[in-house]
């Protein structure tokens, strides 16, 4: 038969689990409570104005303002009237904003194949997938006339458009449309270069 210890030793046990269980159920209201607080609408409709917006604040009712005249976004300053427009003092440029090496020429080469060789192609005879696919032949690079042409003239090309020719400001920046004008002059000298133009180093594996 149980004995009065048995039965005081159950009791101790189911009591010990009752206030486990109500523990555990205390801990569930802590974490449901602060879930809850930290959902809150005010987060949701925050005091803030979404694109075109109306506004009830400003006399014209935009929601958007005018820029303070005079003040320039970081990064926009642009004030190296060469490495971003490609003149100077509002003609062609004649001369690179930076030193033309190894890196940027391979770099060049790399932009050019990318954005250019399309519709110029490889090698800039203007004779690229596109066109033959029907688009409308560009003049090949390597025609005395541009191949007179001042590299800001390349420059500007490219930033603003020319002809049918799209601008391409806004896919390469301003350092790359550099190196492409400077990988042009590399593919313009390699169609008409002597013996001259190689290095004397180089000039015996040619021979």
């Amino acid at each position: 038969m149980p004995t009065e210890t048995t039965y005081n030793a159950e009791s101790a046990e189911t009591a010990e689990k009752k206030m486990a269980a109500r523990s555990a159920i205390s801990a569930l209201i802590v974490v449901i409570a602060v879930a809850a607080s930290g959902c809150r609408q005010d987060m949701h409709d925050q005091p803030k104005y979404v694109p075109l917006r109306q506004s009830a604040f400003f006399n014209d009712a935009r929601s958007a303002r005018p820029v303070v005249e005079g003040t320039v976004a970081r990064g926009q300053l642009r004030d190296d009237e060469l490495l971003y427009t490609g003149k100077v003092k509002g003609e062609d440029a004649t001369l690179f904003p930076m030193r033309v090496d190894a890196t940027l020429m391979a770099r060049g080469q790399q932009r050019f194949n990318i954005y250019c060789a399309p519709c110029h192609g490889r090698t800039g005879q203007g004779d690229g997938m596109i066109v033959r696919r029907g688009y409308r032949r560009p003049p090949s690079i390597h025609q005395d006339r541009l191949r007179s042409a001042p590299v800001g003239h390349f420059f500007d090309v490219m930033t603003n458009g020319f002809g049918a020719m799209p601008d391409y400001a806004a896919q390469i920046k301003a350092e790359d449309r550099w190196a492409i004008v400077a990988y042009i002059r590399a593919l313009q000298l390699s169609e008409h270069a002597t013996l001259a133009d190689v290095p004397a180093a180089d000039r015996s594996r040619i021979q």
